[in-house]
């Protein structure tokens, strides 16, 4: 038996074994997805981060395989980038050079969102499961969002040429993105890009900044908690907010109180008003906080000390 057919042998071995590789859209609709999720998925641990696109993982089983995020592409880190495939960047140097910057942003943007996590992947029905280089072609759920749709609605990755079946909503999702000049699309205009903040590299104190949710559904001022930022606890400790506090460029400022992130932890701090709970803080403001068309985030130590600051 040639090493291929050994290979294909195993890989159809595992499929079998692990129900739910369907990619329908008959699930439940999920808040800033392609519509809805898949109704079934498989769970697996995400071991590695190979670039925005690509990542390693673990099934229960102990089985190892390698996932190509179905419909997307995101910009190359370890190969050239060719400006062409990315609509209205310029096929220059310059041009090049930001989407290398671009792709090292949908990396951290990956490892932030799914390194070391149990996610949910799927493939889809209009595909076969595996792509040229034997790599499984799946969604990937994390968060009830479809992290795939993530990367084109945030501008971190183009649509790939493919039949799959979310290709429409995919589309739109990049239109807006190329519109809006978000993410890679920057990079129409290289000399304006600016990538100086990698997505949400943790401090030295393991606080870590994964999400940015500036622009709020409607009226930022009549939906205040639709305005939110995510932090996460990258450190192998309890992390002690308490006193620390969290400003815009303006100066305004929440202040945690009383308040412990332990290792792996995720809290939202949510613009408006709300009860506060382990996963969930509420600045009380009564306007919107965070500027839509760029702001930065500074997070202090009691002490006055910065913790983490990042612009966007």
């Amino acid at each position: 038996m040639t090493a291929y057919r050994a290979g294909l042998v195993v890989a159809l071995v595992v499929l079998a074994g692990c129900g739910g590789l369907v990619g329908d859209d008959a699930g439940p609709t999920a808040p800033g997805t392609a519509g809805s999720l898949p109704t079934e998925t498989t769970r697996v641990s995400v071991t590695a981060v190979v670039d925005g696109d690509t990542v390693r993982v673990e099934y229960r089983n102990g089985t190892r395989d390698t996932v190509r995020l179905v419909g997307v592409d995101t910009p190359e880190v370890r190969a050239e980038n060719d400006p062409a495939e990315f609509e209205g960047v310029p096929d220059t140097a310059a041009g090049a050079d930001c989407l290398r910057e671009a792709g090292t942003n949908a990396s951290n943007y990956a490892k932030d969102r799914l390194l070391g996590r149990t996610v949910g992947i799927a493939t889809d029905p209009n595909l076969d499961r595996r792509g040229y280089y034997d790599r499984l072609l799946a969604y990937v759920v994390v968060d009830d969002r479809l992290f795939n749709y993530q990367l084109v609605a945030s501008g971190r990755a183009r649509v790939y040429d493919s039949d799959f079946s979310r290709r429409a909503s995919f589309t739109e999702a990049e239109t807006g993105a190329r519109e809006a000049r978000r993410g890679l699309w920057r990079c129409v205009d290289p000399d304006a890009a600016d990538w100086e903040t990698p997505t949400a590299t943790a401090s030295p104190s393991g606080l870590a900044l994964v999400e940015v949710h500036e622009d709020a559904a409607g009226n930022d001022n009549h939906n205040l908690n639709g305005e939110y930022l995510v932090f996460a606890n990258r450190g192998d400790g309890d992390l002690n907010l308490s006193g620390w506090t969290v400003s815009d460029a303006a100066g305004r400022a929440y202040s945690f109180r009383n308040y412990s992130l332990g290792p792996g932890e995720r809290v939202t701090l949510y613009t408006g008003s709300g009860t506060d709970n382990r996963t969930a803080r509420y600045w009380g403001a009564s306007g919107a906080v965070w500027n839509n068309d760029g702001d930065a985030v500074t997070v202090r130590t009691s002490g006055g000390d910065v913790a983490l600051r990042r612009a966007y």
